[in-house]
Formats: C-alpha cells, structure tokens, sequence
C-alpha cells in the first residue's frame, strides 16, 4: 500500500544516527507488509543514518513510501538489533504495539470493505412504485395540482432545494437507497435532469396522489398504477441499451423492486366520495379489490424479471394531522375506525406475500409494514426525540399539504425535528429516516 500509510524513522539520541539508537515509525499494507521510507530495505540490517530525530512518531508528517520488507523479519530486527539500552527497548515496544492496533483497524475495514461491496453486489438497484410517500418529483413533469417543488417543502434537504418530495427533506426510500450502499437519493425517472445512468442504480416511477386503483390517480390527475408499469418497461429497454442484455436482465433480477401506496385508495378515493367506491364496495369487499389489483401488478413485476420485492403496508392511517383534525367527536385524537382498516388491509398484504411466495418460483417478496414502529413514534414521541404529534410543522399543522403549505405562512415551525409530521398527510425527514431504519433492519436485512 505504497503513499497510503504514514511512516517515518529516527533517532533517540541527537539529530544524527548512531548504533543502537535507531527507532522506526512504519506504515502497514493489507497484506501484512511494512512499508519504510527511504535507506536501504530493514531487512538486510543497515542501520539508517543521517535522519533527522523524531519525538513523536504517532505525529509524523506523511511520508513517501519507497520499500517495504515482511512483517516477521521486522519483529525480528527490532528483537535483535533496537533492544539494546531501556530507552530504546520503551520505543520499540511501543512500535510493535502500534503496528499490531493499526493491522488490526486495517484488517476491520478490509472486512467492511468486502461486505459493502457484497451488499452492492446483492441488490445493484432500488426500483420503486408508488404515491407520494414515494414520489421524488415525477408530478412536477405532469399537469397536476398534487405537488411539492416549492418551499418550504426541501428546505432541510441538501441544498435546501425544493425536489417534489411531500417532506422537508428525504423520504424512505433514499433512506434504503443509502443504507443499501447505492446512494444518498433515488431520482424520479420524469426528472428530466437525470439519465439512465442515474436510474442504473435507482430510480421511482411513483405519483403522488395515486393508489391500486385507477379511480384514485383520476381524483388528482396524477399517473396511475398501471403507467408505473409502463414506465418500468420503457426503463428496461433503456437499461438493455446502457448495459446490455445480459447485464441488463441480471441487474433487474437483483434489484429490490418496492411498493409504497394504498392510504390514498381509502382517504382521498373510498372515504371522500359516497357515491362512488362506498356505493359499490363495503370497505372490507374493497380491501380485497385493492388486493386482487396488488396481486396482478405484482406477477406483472414477476413477468419482466423482477424478483426481489418488497410490498409497504399502510400507516396507521387515523393518525395522520389531517385526520386527527376533522376527528372532532374523538377529541381530535386517532381515528379509530381507520387504524383498523390500515392493520385489516395490512394483514391481507402479509397473507398475499406469502401465498405469493409459493405460487412464483424464485421469488422472494417480503412485506414491509411501517404501521407499529409509527404508532409507537406516535404514543412514545420523547423516545425518539420528537415533541409534537397530533400537528404537522407546515402553516397549523391540521389541514395543509401541496400548495397549501406554502413559505408565507407564519405559522409553520422552525425546527421540524421536533414534530413527526412535515404537513398534514406527510412525515418529516426523521421520521422517514427513523422509519427506514426500521425497516431495513426487521425486513429488508434479508436482502443484504
């Protein structure tokens, strides 16, 4: 590991070497070899003269690396010939304790090294599906009202940009994106300002807005479910011309493929309009419509190669600013009727993993529920840091999201670390961060 190392030698005793006072500060390869700056290499015992003395080898400017000689013949030299007076002894005591501590800080990170790159190596991609818990700004490309690109949604992320994230700054999946080892964000593949090179490692078709059905991207007029699809095939014939058939088909059979929708399906769709889903389904003949779609979008993924899948559950849904706010006759607390239809549709997600499981060969789809670990960042807010639950940190914090949570307002809050919601539907950057996390280590683990 030539240049790579900070190494030096000197003398004990004055500015110029004499016998019996030379001492030696070393740099270390991987592969266990010393490397010693200048002179003639350690091994064939010329003591090194004319160095100027140094005191504290620990603080030793960088030097250049010119030789390097095996690890056992230097204990052997500094056995034979250093240990000649008890000061000299004390110095080469301590350069044998430093070469075993930093051999083994080296021998760490190579072991680190190594998993990184089989991390990488396992899931080369993160591919995402979904609505605005999801969207890194592929709305910002279409002629909707459902939109982020403006402050003060971004201005915690880098650069205080606003990006067409529902946060103040990351989402989730950037968070699994850089826990995966892949990168710090996943662009949108509508962002006119990223190319398939960006997208070879990560990339969200999602659509803020949208849902499993198709009913539900119609209210906003936000890109439904089924173009997803289809701008994952248009993606795949993209990543065939940038890497290659081979290379191209092998890198969508390890990618992590995830889905992330189904609240808008119930809160913007089956709840807001009487006389359209409620008028056709009762909500439990509802969940299991929304099933039957997850299901073929799934085998649909499977079809183009995917299989490595991850299938997001709901929040819990009655506890979100928006709806604690028109809970009026529950004291604005959690509305309990929808965190039953968030945990009923959640348990027929997890059942659809695992029947899915056995039905498609190769497979491995796991279910990623973020209902728990949210609630109880709900119920036990001080243990994650947090102050404010039942409001968002954007304008009052009750009913503002998009274009309603807008930079003018006065009363949105100056530090959104402290509150679990960014705006009335959305979490903040923590939160997603504290969510991720979660997930990656209870589910996702498996993958890497």
């Amino acid at each position: 590991m030539r240049g790579g190392s900070h190494d030096g030698f000197g003398c004990l005793g004055s500015s110029r070497c004499r016998s019996g006072q030379i001492w030696a500060r070393l740099g270390f390869s991987v592969g266990g070899e010393i490397v010693v700056n200048g002179g003639s290499k350690w091994h064939s015992c010329e003591l090194l003269r004319n160095q100027t003395r140094i005191n504290n080898f620990r603080n030793h400017p960088l030097f250049i690396h010119q030789y390097s000689c095996p690890l056992s013949e230097v204990r052997t030299q500094c056995s034979n010939l250093l240990f000649r007076t008890s000061e000299t002894q004390g110095k080469c005591r301590e350069i044998m304790e430093y070469m075993y501590s930093t051999t083994i800080l080296l021998l760490l990170l190579t072991i680190f090294l190594v998993l990184f790159d089989e991390i990488s190596a396992k899931v080369p991609a993160i591919i995402v599906f979904g609505d605005s818990s999801v969207d890194a700004g592929n709305n910002n490309q279409i002629p909707t009202i459902a939109r982020s690109n403006f402050e003060p949604y971004g201005r915690d992320f880098k650069g205080g940009k606003a990006t067409g994230r529902f946060s103040n700054g990351r989402i989730t999946t950037d968070f699994i994106a850089e826990a995966f080892g892949l990168k710090p964000i996943i662009p949108a593949y509508l962002d006119p300002s990223y190319n398939i090179a960006d997208f070879a490692t990560g990339v969200t078709f999602a659509s803020a807005g949208t849902g499993y059905d198709n009913a539900t991207s119609s209210v906003l007029s936000v890109i439904p479910l089924w173009k997803e699809l289809e701008y994952y095939k248009d993606y795949q014939k993209k990543l065939r011309s940038y890497l290659g058939e081979s290379e191209a088909d092998k890198r969508i059979s390890e990618a992590l493929h995830v889905m992330s929708l189904g609240t808008n399906d119930f809160l913007e769709n089956y709840y807001s309009f009487p006389g359209g889903r409620q008028s056709q389904f009762s909500v439990t003949r509802y969940e299991d419509y929304l099933i039957g779609i997850a299901t073929n979008f799934i085998k649909a993924l499977y079809g183009l190669g995917a299989r490595k899948i991850s299938l997001g559950g709901l929040p819990p849904m009655g506890c979100l600013p928006l709806e604690r706010a028109t809970n009026i006759m529950g004291g604005n607390g959690c509305n309990d009727r929808y965190n039953n239809v968030s945990m009923e549709f959640n348990e027929k997600l997890k059942k659809l993993t695992v029947e899915l499981n056995k039905e498609l060969s190769g497979i491995k789809l796991v279910f990623s529920n973020p209902y728990y670990v949210l609630l109880h960042i709900i119920k036990k807010p001080s243990s994650y840091g947090f102050e404010v639950t039942s409001v968002a940190c954007c304008a009052t914090g009750m009913f503002e999201m998009g274009y309603s949570c807008n930079r003018d307002d006065l009363f949105t809050c100056t530090d959104a670390n402290k509150y679990v919601f960014w705006d009335a539907f959305h979490p903040t950057q923590k939160t997603n961060s504290i969510v991720s996390n979660y997930v990656v280590k209870k589910v996702l683990a498996e993958f890497l």
